[in-house]
């Protein structure tokens, strides 16, 4: 059953980069010489060794998401309804709210645990498959943990940058702790391919959606992206392992 799982992970992966192979073949990558970089953001050490891979995977991303996933997402919002739109956000939320749950457990939080599993039961049932955020409406409180968060909770150093193909940027630590969410991922226990590719495929355009505007932003004021990317992913990592609290974990 665990290898079922994995093979789903990866075969996920490898679904999506089939359809960026023309977004590749159209632009010509060029990579920089390796440069190991150490800079400070926040307090917190940032580790890019790999950058001149790194940088090649920001560019396959950036071709891949200009290509097929930003125009789908454009044409998702111009022709999907908002309330629909907000319908499909719910229910993938509702299942966000499971690893949020067993994480918020794994790192000794069995308040917010209970809170999260409250919200599923709430959610799935009162708001008919978690189409409907019942449960923010009686005031249970909406968590986001996972497991890279709750391995640094535990004392696992983040370990270096890397720009992973599709998900983006990640390090060592956080990398393995997606391989383990998308395990625990009620999605995992369906065997059938098309639901899961199309049910993939519905999440990434509507997560892409909410992020046009932010997007447009970031290529119209960043000087190098790619920086600019970086450092938002360490400070926004930061801040959900600290819970918003920097009094919490001075070692990140």
């Amino acid at each position: 059953m665990r290898k079922h799982y994995l093979n789903m992970f990866f075969s996920m992966v490898l679904v999506l980069g089939a359809f960026s192979l023309p977004a590749a073949a159209a632009q010509e990558v060029t990579s920089p010489p390796a440069v190991t970089q150490e800079v400070l953001v926040d307090e917190v050490e940032i580790k890019d060794p790999w950058m001149g891979f790194n940088r090649s995977m920001y560019k396959f991303n950036d071709g891949l998401d200009k290509a097929i996933i930003a125009p789908a997402a454009r044409g998702y919002r111009a022709v999907v309804p908002k309330p629909i739109r907000q319908g499909v956000s719910n229910f993938f939320e509702n299942l966000a709210d499971i690893i949020t749950a067993i994480n918020n457990l794994l790192q000794g939080k069995p308040k917010e645990a209970l809170s999260d599993t409250a919200r599923v039961l709430v959610n799935t049932t009162l708001g008919v498959g978690g189409l409907f955020d019942i449960a923010s409406r009686m005031n249970l409180e909406k968590h986001h943990e996972d497991f890279g968060q709750t391995l640094a909770v535990w004392g696992v150093k983040n370990g270096p940058y890397i720009v992973l193909p599709i998900f983006g940027p990640s390090t060592l630590r956080d990398t393995t702790g997606t391989i383990v969410d998308v395990t625990l991922h009620p999605l995992s226990g369906v065997e059938e391919t098309e639901i899961v590719y199309s049910t993939v495929g519905l999440y990434v355009v509507d997560e892409r959606a909410e992020l046009l505007e932010a997007s447009d932003i970031i290529e119209q004021a960043a000087l190098d992206p790619y920086v600019f990317q970086r450092d938002a992913y360490y400070q926004s990592r930061q801040h959900a392992i600290k819970d918003g609290d920097s009094k919490h974990f001075s070692d990140f």
